[in-house]
């Protein structure tokens, strides 16, 4: 079923007693998809109590993500997290629902703005049973403003973004990423605010509503953009794999057909590769001589470098640029890291136990801390796997209320 490249990465093991930093911390998950998922996948691989509140039927859409009939995607996301089936329309779901939120300390949605409140959790009601509780609200555009009750899939807000217009070459349409890149980027910085915002309820007692659109984490990364452009009053062009602020920066083709990245945006750092191409005289060249002037006349640079790369096979350009400490590696795929030194010396992917598959391979606990390190707990659960334990642990903590 699998290729055999993957057999020299590492094996790990799920262990259901590991503690990781946020051991004390449960998260309420209600999101589907991409964003919520990993938010509080990134809490969960540090420890974190997340369970995944799923309908009955068909559960979190991310489990529909399928390739050759197996949904990788969960098992990658949804590690580490329980699953409890709930249908939300039911009244006494929503009772269910309420009685778990004094025990927990984060609750993720990602409805349309105000579908929280037509499910009768709005959040002062929520907090009235947690004061302290953070409130995580994912949507396409935010919770106001003239977008709020818009779809906001994350496509959408890659092509709005600007993101899309900027990715691609000059002479073809905007491209947008192959991947949830919106999605992914705002739950990371989600992550980073769940945890701000858990340091000051453990200060003041109060919580908070985290306001997490889509739009405005990818709009974060290029906005250096909107800068540029209200400074000039025009929009950055795609220029394809060269950049637009610093040269030379670009993908070679080598001799053999494989493709050199290569980047010189430092002044010294091109001035090396000058010297290692045995073209010391571009370093006085004033087409050359600074960023700006190697910016504005990058093409005629290319052309140089794209001479000499051409050359060479990948393997004698990355000998000699290695040597001369120049910043310069392959172009891989996803399929090239599977056996690639790096990575299994890394151990930046491994492999894990899985029932369906005998074994899946997925990326490391992300960062790596020295002394209180995240790790692998469960496998991605079924749906609903978690459902009978958490209710007879609910009713559990109801009975020694009663009791006292």
């Amino acid at each position: 079923m699998f290729s055999k490249l993957h057999e020299g990465l590492a094996r790990r093991s799920f262990d259901a007693e590991a503690q990781g930093p946020l051991a004390d911390i449960r998260v309420l998950d209600l999101s589907r998809l991409v964003a919520g998922n990993m938010l509080s996948h990134v809490l969960a691989d540090f420890g974190a109590d997340v369970i995944k509140v799923e309908h009955p039927e068909g559960g979190d859409d991310l489990r529909k993500w399928r390739e050759q009939g197996h949904a990788l995607h969960w098992k990658l996301y949804g590690r580490n997290k329980r699953s409890w089936a709930l249908d939300l329309r039911e009244p006494q779901s929503l009772d269910r629902l309420i009685s778990i939120l004094p025990h927990c300390q984060v609750l993720i949605e990602n409805f349309v703005p105000g579908g929280l409140e037509k499910l009768g959790l709005e959040p002062e009601r929520l907090w009235t049973v947690n004061p302290a509780l953070i409130l995580v609200r994912i949507s396409g555009w935010g919770q106001d403003g003239p977008y709020a009750k818009r779809p906001g899939f994350g496509t959408l807000v890659e092509a709005m973004s600007g993101f899309a217009y900027l990715n691609g070459f000059p002479d073809r349409p905007p491209s947008l990423p192959p991947l949830a890149l919106a999605d992914m980027v705002a739950g990371l910085y989600g992550a980073s605010a769940v945890q701000t915002a858990l340091r000051v309820a453990e200060k003041t007692g109060k919580g908070q509503c985290l306001d997490l659109s889509l739009f405005e984490p990818i709009l974060s990364v290029i906005a250096s953009e909107a800068a540029k452009s209200a400074l000039t009053g025009l929009a950055t062009l795609r220029a394809g794999n060269q950049s637009s602020h610093t040269a030379p920066r670009n993908v070679y083709r080598c001799a053999d057909g494989g493709f050199l990245a290569l980047s010189g945006s430092m002044q010294s750092m091109a001035m090396r590769l000058f010297d290692a191409i045995d073209r010391s005289d571009l370093k006085t060249d004033p087409r050359f001589i600074s960023n700006d002037a190697r910016v504005e006349h990058r093409d005629a640079l290319d052309a140089i470098l794209s001479d000499f790369i051409g050359s060479k096979t990948l393997a004698e350009n990355l000998a000699l640029f290695e040597q001369a400490k120049v910043t310069a590696g392959p172009v891989c795929s996803v399929l090239d890291l599977l056996d690639h030194p790096y990575v299994a010396g890394r151990e930046s992917l491994v492999r894990l136990p899985d029932d369906d598959l005998g074994e899946v391979v997925m990326h490391e606990v992300l960062p790596r801390l020295s002394q209180t390190p995240g790790g692998f707990r469960r496998p991605a659960p079924t749906l609903g796997q978690h459902t009978q334990e958490i209710e007879q642990w609910l009713e559990s903590l109801a009975n020694q209320k009663v009791d006292k």
